[in-house]
């Protein structure tokens, strides 16, 4: 079997050689030995919060510690002083100020104080990371590489070709593109099915499918599912949106069911579907309800919009980050950083999870109270994590199939863009150590 990873790397790399790069890293232990830092503030006078991450990955990628102070000023970042770190922020127009190391130690013993719900957070590995996605274009954009790309964080794009080669481990996060792993093809066929665009997706995953052994997309599918299951189990790392978790853990309760109608995979689906569900296998969802009719663009009751209709509009649609204490659950807090706790909602083929249908052990991130619509949910699983955040879009209301890509040099401070890159950092974590 063969099989090809297609790298992507948004950034232009400023050192070639290994010269040039000995030659850096000689400069970092110079520069840093000064007793200098430098604060990236996360706050509301950050000029530009998205490219600061890709800053902090950057600085990680030559093997030199980032701080994440939790709650300090929205998240800051605090680096060991270097000229090069000090111009790329520049470069790359985010806010940034050289302070003193007692500038610095101040800051620190403020956030140590047991009293206030702050914490430092080393960052210590550039994370590895994997994004799911067809190799054919899509006539939509997908959220997650629209922001790596402007981060400049770079990223390589896989598919079930290279998940069922075994490549998984090589990497520590991986996120789901808006996909739908229970082979019905995003449940697009009622509008769609004479585009051009889906009848060559629907021929691509068949040939993918037949070439990689298997009968029906569905089952590729499942397969590819359970490989990320295996893949997280072992300590990986998993985010998804919009549609993914809701079809991923519908896939994984649906395991040796046939939920696909005769349009999807060539013959009907079993009648008793719903009954043969194993809700056991799912990450984060239970007793939903899976959607059996062909023209429903939906996939199950997983998603708020299936149950009942939702009365709000761009100006009222809301949710709230919930506040976790920093030093006792840093890792909610690390996936919470933010300049805003009430954030504009965003709409998708799942918008939003039904609280419902949540496994109690199930952490909430975000959410509207009111309407007992829950955004953002986070896991255990094995030695691993995932995370799965409703929604297309975060500044895009309504992206329907065929609008341009968001322009993200139209919101370089968008804080639901933000819920994304603190997932891309989140594996680079290591818990500071205190001293008893």
């Amino acid at each position: 079997m063969t099989w090809s990873l297609m790298r992507v790397v948004p950034m232009k790399p400023r050192f070639k050689t290994l010269r040039s790069s000995f030659l850096l890293c000689a400069l970092f232990v110079v520069f840093t030995t000064r007793g200098a830092y430098i604060l990236i503030p996360m706050g509301e006078g950050q000029k530009d919060h998205l490219k600061a991450y890709g800053v902090a990955y950057w600085v990680l990628q030559k093997d030199v510690e980032v701080s994440w102070l939790l709650n300090y000023r929205g998240g800051s970042f605090l680096i060991p002083y270097a000229s090069q770190i000090n111009q790329e922020c520049q470069i790359r127009g985010v806010s940034s100020q050289v302070i003193s190391d007692a500038q610095a130690n101040a800051i620190l013993l403020e956030i140590g104080d047991p009293q206030i719900n702050m914490e430092t957070i080393k960052l210590h590995k550039a994370p590895r990371i994997a994004v799911y996605s067809p190799k054919n274009k899509q006539p939509w954009d997908d959220a997650v590489t629209l922001v790596l790309t402007y981060a400049e964080i770079p990223y390589d794009i896989i598919y079930d070709e290279e998940i069922h080669a075994g490549v998984l481990p090589l990497y520590d996060w991986l996120h789901l593109h808006h996909e739908d792993f229970t082979g019905q093809y995003g449940k697009f066929w009622s509008v769609y099915k004479n585009y051009t665009w889906y009848r060559e997706d629907v021929q691509l995953n068949e040939e993918l499918a037949s070439r990689l052994g298997f009968a029906k997309v569905s089952r590729m599918k499942l397969e590819s599912a359970k490989k990320i299951r295996d893949f997280v189990a072992g300590g990986g790392y998993l985010f998804s949106m919009c549609s993914a978790p809701d079809s991923y853990d519908v896939a994984l309760a649906a395991e040796g069911v046939d939920i696909c109608d005769v349009m999807f995979d060539g013959d009907p689906p079993d009648p008793d579907a719903q009954n043969k569900l194993d809700y056991s296998r799912c990450f984060a969802f239970e007793n939903f309800i899976i959607s059996a009719n062909p023209y429903e663009y939906e996939i199950s009751s997983i998603d708020v919009t299936v149950t009942r209709p939702r009365a709000l509009t761009k100006s009222n649609d809301l949710f709230t980050l919930f506040e976790f204490s920093a030093k006792w659950d840093p890792v909610p807090s690390m996936l919470c950083q933010n300049h805003e706790t009430i954030l504009e909602g965003f709409m998708g083929q799942t918008t939003a999870f039904n609280k419902a249908h949540l496994k109690p052990a199930v952490l909430i991130m975000g959410e509207n109270k009111a309407l007992h619509e829950v955004r953002y949910i986070h896991g255990d699983f094995g030695k691993g994590t995932w995370t799965f955040l409703g929604g297309h879009d975060p500044e895009d209301y309504q992206h329907l199939v065929g609008d341009p890509p968001t322009e993200l040099n139209l919101h370089p401070n968008s804080p639901g863009y933000r819920l994304i890159l603190n997932n891309i950092l989140f594996p680079a974590a290591r818990k500071e150590k205190r001293k008893t």
